[in-house]
C-alpha cells in the first residue's frame, strides 16, 4: 500500500502563447512567489504553502471541473481580496465541516478555495 505523505504539486495547462499572462496571474493577482529555473516543458513553478503549483503550456484544454483544492487560513479575506482585483467567485454544493468557493483563471482552470471548520 503506497502511504502518502501530502500533495506536492498541482500541474495546471494553459493555452500556448500564454505563459506571461498566467505568471502575472498567479504572482500579482494571486500573491505567488516564481520558482526560478528552467523547468521540464518550458513549465512555471509557483511556491503556495508547502506545495508547488506548475503551470505549462498544452495544446486543447477545455472548461473542465477538473481542479486543484487549496486551503486557506481565512476564507473570508481570500475571497474579498479575489473580488477587490475583479475575479468572479462562485460556490457548488456544501460539505459539512467546510467552506468553499471556486474561481477560474484567465484560461477557464477551476480552482478552489477551503477552509475547514
Amino acid at each position: 500500500m503506497i502511504q502518502f505523505k501530502r500533495l506536492d504539486h498541482i500541474l495546471v495547462t494553459i493555452p500556448p502563447g500564454t505563459t506571461q499572462q498566467a505568471r502575472t496571474f498567479y504572482a500579482l493577482t494571486l500573491g505567488l512567489t516564481e520558482i526560478p529555473g528552467g523547468h521540464p516543458h518550458g513549465a512555471i513553478w509557483f511556491d503556495m504553502a508547502d506545495i508547488q503549483l506548475h503551470l505549462r503550456e498544452e495544446e486543447g484544454g477545455n472548461f473542465s471541473s477538473r481542479h486543484p483544492a487549496f486551503e486557506v487560513i481565512n476564507l473570508e479575506a481570500a475571497r474579498q481580496e479575489l473580488e477587490q482585483k475583479a475575479v468572479q467567485i462562485t460556490y457548488s454544493s456544501e460539505i459539512d465541516g467546510r467552506q468553499r468557493f471556486f474561481i477560474r483563471d484567465p484560461f477557464g482552470n477551476r480552482i478552489e478555495f477551503l477552509e475547514y471548520n
